[in-house]
């Protein structure tokens, strides 16, 4: 059994774990790196959490209360650009990977995004290698609009990202 709900403050320390946990096991998944952030202090992780409509992150939890899986949600704050969203830091932990947490956490956020007044379209972007994601991403309905050739770079290598949108319906 697995229940998807809001991380709240009071989680900072066991999100932050898997934050850093995902930053460091997919280096070249994530515009944010270990290095920058494993020494975060928790008062400015626990800032980062927040539980409006338009911004929050996501937790996948087990029965047991444990987190597997996580993935945020923010709203463009600009008056030109706030008919878009932006979908964040999806990852789940791989001891819980196959389950279908990924697109649980996905399915939700697309859920809520219709509930969000004048939201339109719901972004993200996907490492190019990283081909399962993105055929998920499409199964759920999301379009490419383009390719960023060496989006980010690490240690030395390139990695593209395919940039997709959802158009909120």
């Amino acid at each position: 059994m697995m229940h998807i709900k809001n991380i709240n403050r009071e989680q900072a320390n066991e999100f932050w774990k898997l934050r850093l946990e995902a930053l460091q096991s997919n280096p070249e998944a994530f515009g944010s790196s270990y290095e920058d952030n494993v020494h975060t202090p928790m008062n400015e992780v626990i800032l980062k959490i927040n539980n409006e409509p338009d911004n929050y992150i996501l937790g996948a939890f087990t029965e047991n209360n444990e987190l597997m899986g996580i993935a945020g949600f923010r709203r463009e704050q600009g008056m030109k650009v706030r008919h878009k969203g932006m979908i964040w830091g999806v990852y789940v932990s791989p001891t819980h990977r196959g389950k279908g947490i990924a697109r649980e956490l996905m399915q939700e956020i697309l859920h809520r995004g219709t509930e969000i007044e004048g939201l339109q379209q719901i972004q993200l972007s996907v490492v190019t290698a990283n081909h399962a994601a993105a055929e998920q991403y499409k199964r759920l309905g999301f379009v490419t609009y383009g390719v960023e050739k060496d989006a980010l770079i690490y240690q030395g290598q390139g990695f593209d990202e395919e940039l997709m949108t959802y158009f909120v319906k």
